[in-house]
């Protein structure tokens, strides 16, 4: 009984330790406006600022941190920032907050396992997994609904991008125009063309821009429309006669997309029909004739 809850114990600290270095980034972290402030007021020479101990101890603690999430495969890369950029989370505390639950689901998991009295190496085990994928899962789903959600404004966007090029906008003044006029309907393609607004006000050139549009997006509706900026904009073809022909095709392929999610409903249907709606038709048709037989044997 004593090794037991000794052993409890031991797993509690170590539980606790592993959550301080894990939330030891975000929580130690300054604020913006603090990181700001001892930039301007701060030096790294060693003549004109002295060290503290607090900010060396300080450090060290961070760095132990940043060490032992690497180790965990709880660090940030690339490609995760990127995923989250499509899934349209901003800021660096809904990484800490990935990273957080991707290491407390697991132990909650493994502590989960423990109540199930038979099985229990395996339960931890599996519940353990399931707690380090659901993190993922999650974000994968929230990509694919904002993919979801800014493909369905498209060619809503698109003709109100040439209505407004007709009109006599130049294409920046139209995009930021046409951003206006979604940001109820469809807000994801208003906050994507704000983003090209203000990358290209910052002195980013309109076609790089237009490319960090698809990147972010990933979606093919966005690729081929750089594709085609692209192409107008070496061989000198009018942006007009390019748009209108690029929102036929989304027009067209649009539909494509409903005809083909109608022909799927057939199939789709033919489950709950089978296991639903028949079983209900049997009883209500054949339970008269069925008790009639058995009242006869009685």
């Amino acid at each position: 009984m004593t090794v037991q809850i000794a052993f409890f114990i031991a797993l509690a600290i170590a539980i606790l330790l592993g959550f301080a270095l894990v939330a030891a980034p975000w929580l130690l972290r300054p604020s913006g406006e603090a990181r700001r402030m001892l930039d301007v007021v701060t030096s790294t020479r060693p003549d004109r600022r002295t060290i503290r101990s607090k900010e060396i101890v300080m450090e060290k603690i961070l760095a132990l941190a940043r060490s032992f999430r690497a180790r965990l495969g709880l660090s940030e890369d690339e490609k995760l920032r990127q995923r989250f950029v499509s899934a349209g989370l901003k800021g660096g505390s809904k990484l800490d907050v990935y990273f957080l639950a991707r290491f407390m689901m697991p132990l909650g998991g493994i502590v989960a396992g423990t109540f199930i009295p038979e099985n229990t190496a395996f339960w931890c085990l599996s519940l353990a997994a399931l707690g380090y994928l659901l993190p993922d899962i999650w974000l994968t789903r929230a990509v694919k609904k904002r993919q979801k959600r800014i493909r369905k404004g498209i060619p809503d966007a698109i003709d109100l991008l040439v209505i407004c090029v007709e009109a006599g906008l130049g294409l920046d003044q139209a995009l930021l125009r046409v951003g206006q006029e979604l940001a109820i309907s469809y807000p994801d393609i208003n906050e994507e063309f704000n983003v090209i607004n203000l990358e290209q006000r910052a002195g980013k050139p309109r076609l790089e821009a237009w490319q960090g549009l698809a990147d972010r997006t990933k979606l093919p509706e966005f690729i081929a429309l750089v594709t085609m900026l692209q192409q107008t904009d070496r061989f000198g073809t009018p942006i007009v006669r390019a748009l209108s022909r690029y929102s036929e095709e989304i027009r067209t392929e649009r539909r494509h997309r409903a005809e083909e999610a109608a022909a799927k409903t057939k199939v789709k249907i033919l489950f709950p029909l089978v296991l639903f709606i028949f079983p209900c038709l049997f009883i209500v048709l054949l339970g008269p004739a069925i008790l009639s037989i058995m009242r006869s044997f009685h």
